[in-house]
């Protein structure tokens, strides 16, 4: 099954017209806390891939199953991964396609 991907420009979008949104950062604590998308309406949850690679059951059920989640890592391979991972426990879930990097570029294109 394919992960539904999601441009940054979408994203942009979506949370401007979203209440509220999930996004899943799966990137390295230090990386999270060095930079992460901030956004007014969007819930940041940073839970490192290796949790979800390794089945760390307990960190994957406090996300919820009845709300979609974004994925993102630092470039949006880490994040796919995690995605099909989460999509076959029946997560409703899509990739930031090309992650944090492709969402700084957008910003920076935004701002021109």
């Amino acid at each position: 099954m394919t992960v539904r991907r999601i441009s940054a420009e979408e994203l942009y979008e979506k949370v401007k017209k979203d209440n509220e949104m999930m996004l899943l950062d799966v990137r390295a604590e230090e990386k999270y806390k060095d930079y992460h998308i901030e956004e007014t309406g969007i819930k940041n949850i940073n839970l490192p891939k290796n949790f979800i690679f390794e089945n760390n059951e307990g960190s994957i059920e406090a996300l919820p199953k009845d709300k979609e989640i974004v994925v993102t890592c630092t470039t949006g391979n880490s994040a796919t991964k995690c995605a099909n991972i989460l999509s076959e426990k029946d997560y409703d879930v899509v990739v930031l396609d090309g992650g944090v990097t492709a969402w700084k570029s957008f910003l920076e294109t935004k701002s021109e």
